[in-house]
């Protein structure tokens, strides 16, 4: 591969990883809509924000499913684990009702 083919892949490859970015943020976005369901859904019913039960099931299957895909557990865990935060602090606000 000379000079010039080695730029046009890097090209290539670089439009790969911003259309994977897009679709990541839109997912993450979808995935905020229903967890804020949730966090209406738990405050109306004075429920606890966190579920650390759900949660431990959740990294466990997400750990398994990066196993499979040959994505590092432990950062599919901490990508998890930075979410989840995040959720929680939204059903804070939705209890707090803000």
């Amino acid at each position: 591969m000379n000079d010039e083919e080695a730029r046009a892949e890097l090209l290539r490859l670089r439009a790969s990883i911003d259309n994977f970015d897009a679709s990541l943020v839109y997912i993450l976005a979808e995935r905020f809509r229903a967890t804020q369901q949730v966090g209406h859904l738990k405050a109306a019913h004075a429920m606890p924000a966190s579920d650390p039960q759900r949660e431990e099931q959740q990294i466990a299957r997400l750990r398994a499913l990066a196993e499979d895909a040959h994505l590092d557990p432990e950062f599919a865990e901490k990508w998890f684990n930075f979410v989840v935060a995040e959720v929680i602090r939204h059903h804070t606000e939705a209890a707090e009702g803000r």
